[in-house]
Parts: structure tokens; sequence; C-alpha cells
């Protein structure tokens, strides 16, 4: 298996890149109003995948899009963009290094969610894992 192909690969490459996103965020929202931060990052957003889907060809015809799946996806979207809005506020009033970890309990609520609306059933360890990503959140943010 390439390591490409690995969805393991690809989340820590998520990690690494919302790391980097925290952080230069909080760096370029300085001067400006976090709403108008959000809505330049979109258009970055917007302008890179339409070019990766340009390169790779691997645009699809709007109308081969069930309707379950259009709605899913702009509901995704609408809370995509509600959390971009929101996490970008809290850049601009708090440290990155304490607004990352609180943003980071969606892990814990992704698994809650999942168990519930999914029927994903995490292990003993995973539980203990959310646990403690839970805990480590909260340390993360007590001030001294």
């Amino acid at each position: 298996m390439s390591l490409f192909s690995s969805w393991q690969t690809w989340a820590l490459l998520s990690a690494v890149f919302a790391a980097l996103t925290a952080i230069f965020a909080k760096v370029g929202i300085e001067n400006v109003n976090s709403d108008f931060a959000t809505f330049i990052r979109t258009i970055v957003i917007l302008l890179c995948l339409g070019a990766i889907l340009a390169v790779t060809g691997q645009f699809q015809s709007p109308g081969s899009v069930s309707p379950r799946s259009y709605a899913f996806l702009v509901l995704s979207g609408l809370a995509t963009g509600a959390s971009w809005v929101c996490y970008f506020r809290a850049l601009k009033l708090g440290d990155a290094a304490q607004v990352a970890p609180i943003d980071k309990l969606s892990v814990v609520l992704v698994a809650l969610f999942a168990f519930v609306f999914l029927g994903e059933r995490p292990s003993a360890t995973g539980w203990l894992g959310i646990a403690l990503i839970s805990a480590g959140a909260v340390l993360l943010v007590i001030r001294r």
C-alpha cells in the first residue's frame, strides 16, 4: 500500500495543516475583522479546490449527485462555515494555544455523535482515548 493511499497519512496531514491554520490565522487576523478573514480564507480554498479538480480531472457532473448527498453536503458546508466563523472569532480574542485545544474537542464530539447517530462503537481503549483528549483539552486551557 502506498503511503498516500493510507487514511492515517491523510489524517496526520490534516492535523499538521490544521495546526498551521491556527498559527497562520492568528498572525493574519491581527488587524483584520475575523469574518472578513474567514471570507478571504474561503476564497482561497475555493480557488485551490477548483485547481485540484481541474488538474486531476476529478470534476463530477452535478447531476450525478443524489439529493440526499446534496442535502448532507449542504448541511456539512453550513456547519463548516459556522465552525470557521467561530474559530476565527475565538482566535481574534484568545491565544492560539488555548483556542486550538478547545476546537479539537470536536474529536470528542465526533466520537459521541458517531456513537449516537451512526451506531459506531469505540472499544474500551477508544473511550479511554476520548476521555484523555477531553482531559487534555481542559488542562491546556487552564491558566495558572
